[in-house]
């Protein structure tokens, strides 16, 4: 009996595999094989990659919300135990060199004559330096654009600007993926509606004829593309998830960093910053007493005295120059807050599941009727909502919200927009005896009677601008998604498809290593 489990799993094994082509363990078909109708699937699948300048974060179980008292009185973060999924993020903020190259795109591939408000849309606001009682007008003209603040991380973009960089981001790796595999050409004459797009790449055949070098081989019968192969597909497992900003949960959980503090699956201290301890202060070796982040020590008191400056910054400060915490992430402590995805609520933590929490769903599908067209087409003129502001490139595919009607029968969700779910009745609302105005918010009166609307969205973390107590993960704050500032920057994140691991547990985590810091140049 103990060697018929292992025999048994050996016989299925060959059964599916053969000495040929994989058989289908349903259907007893082979798959990859022209002559067996052709299905196909990537058999030899090892995982997801990881794109370039993320980190893998392997989710789990936390308590999520404040740690310490709650000394502005907002009741906004009540302690409450949640789940993340692994997760892939940044190393560290977006800097100021990676955001002028999205600019540089931008301008090399838009007519600027006749797409002028696609570039100046994407333009951080440098005026966010200006102060009233303060001479900031040498960060006005040379921050953004100054080599010595090449790796600095960029500020002054706001949260509709850090979701187009996400996008934008994602064709450029997925595009240069499919250049290293082969499969492309690259193409550096793109111009308008002419680029590359994921999604347009994944729905729509037969686009980017001018790059297509090599397809891969398609074993179906009667194949359209013949020997010059076919395009890559969401089965072959090549192209990445989109990047995007991580949720309030996600940059929670990632900037504790509790990875650290565990034997096997217990927890035997949780981190009240990003690292352990309570001091803000190192112990380790020569950097004994220096700071472990970029923020604000005191009134007055931006980096110490001269000759022993204490974090080094009077501003913000070149990534990765302060430690990493057990995920391997730098400034999660400091340097810039950070814009995550959520939609501010007061009340979200008694609101949300347990399991990846999130305010702000918008749910939208493409739109196969854009301005009449009767077909999903490729956008050749911006796509722009009912403010005038631009939603979707030329080059992209135009979505819609998802109505009610076509969602009738699902249990799920029914409706587009969630951003507002169980705000409250409009019973219990000043809206009571009457229809609520289009648009606007009935439990909250935003923008009346209160700063809380749906275009509200959560900022994490601490700034060179704050005070210790905003250094504690729990912490939130919110801003107006259109509002850029000189103290909040992004970070990009990525889902991990498939296994949350690599099935290699241990008892203890390793702590990563501190990459050598180079002044004016990216460490390595």
């Amino acid at each position: 009996m103990r060697n018929f489990l292992p025999l048994a799993w050996l016989a299925a094994i060959v059964l599916a595999t053969g000495c040929g082509k994989p058989k289908s363990s349903t259907t007893g078909w082979k798959i990859n094989d022209t002559k067996n109708g052709g299905f196909m699937a990537n058999l030899k699948f090892k995982g997801q990659m990881t794109g370039p300048g993320l980190v893998f974060i392997e989710g789990g179980t936390f308590t999520m919300g404040r740690v310490e008292e709650d000394v502005i009185k907002d009741w906004n973060n009540i302690p409450r135990q949640v789940t993340v999924s692994s997760f892939y993020m940044d190393e560290h903020e977006v800097t100021n060199l990676a955001y002028r190259e999205y600019l540089y795109w931008l301008e090399r591939v838009f007519d600027l004559e006749y797409f002028p408000e696609i570039y100046r849309s994407a333009l951080p606001d440098t005026l966010v330096w200006r102060d009233k009682l303060a001479y900031n007008e040498a960060l006005v003209e040379n921050y953004l654009r100054y080599p010595a603040y090449n790796f600095y991380p960029v500020v002054g973009v706001n949260w509709e600007q850090a979701m187009k960089y996400c996008a934008w981001r994602t064709d450029r790796v997925n595009e240069m993926i499919l250049i290293e595999k082969g499969v492309f050409y690259p193409l550096n004459d793109q111009r308008d509606a002419d680029h590359f797009d994921t999604e347009v790449y994944l729905y729509l055949s037969g686009e980017y004829t001018q790059q297509n070098k090599k397809g891969l081989k398609d074993y179906r019968p009667n194949s359209p593309y013949g020997k010059e192969g076919r395009p890559v597909t969401i089965e072959d497992g090549i192209l990445l998830p989109k990047y995007r900003l991580p949720t309030e949960a996600e940059w929670e959980y990632a900037a504790y960093g509790n990875i650290g503090n565990r034997q096997f699956d217990r927890l035997y201290e949780g981190n009240k910053f990003t690292w352990a301890g309570n001091s803000m202060r190192t112990s380790e070796g020569k950097s004994r007493g220096d700071m472990l982040g970029n923020f604000k020590r005191g009134r007055g008191d931006n980096m110490g005295l001269g000759g022993w400056l204490n974090d080094q910054a009077d501003i913000t400060m070149q990534v990765k120059f302060y430690p990493p915490n057990d995920f391997g992430l730098y400034d999660m402590e400091g340097n810039v807050a950070e814009w995550v995805l959520d939609v501010y609520r007061p009340l979200s933590f008694e609101d949300l599941t347990d399991f990846r929490p999130f305010r702000g769903n918008e749910f939208t599908t493409f739109d196969k009727d854009y301005q009449g067209a009767g077909e999903l087409t490729v956008l050749q003129e911006p796509q722009v909502d009912q403010n005038g502001k631009i939603v979707r490139l030329p080059g992209q595919l135009p979505v819609r919200p998802v109505t009610e009607q076509e969602n009738l029968n699902r249990r799920n969700y029914q409706y587009s927009d969630y951003r507002d779910y169980l705000d409250g009745d409009v019973e219990s609302s000043i809206y009571y005896s009457k229809d609520v105005p289009s648009g606007e918010e009935p439990m909250y009166d935003y923008n009346k009677t209160t700063l809380i609307g749906n275009t509200i969205r959560v900022v994490k973390g601490a700034s060179w601008k704050d005070r210790q107590y905003w250094v504690s993960p729990g912490t939130r704050r919110f801003m107006e998604q259109t509002v850029a500032t000189d103290w909040i920057g992004f970070r990009c994140a990525m889902d991990r498809l498939g296994m949350q691991n690599d099935l290699k547990r241990k008892k203890t985590s390793k702590k990563p290593k501190r990459q050598k810091f180079r002044p004016y140049r990216m460490s390595k």
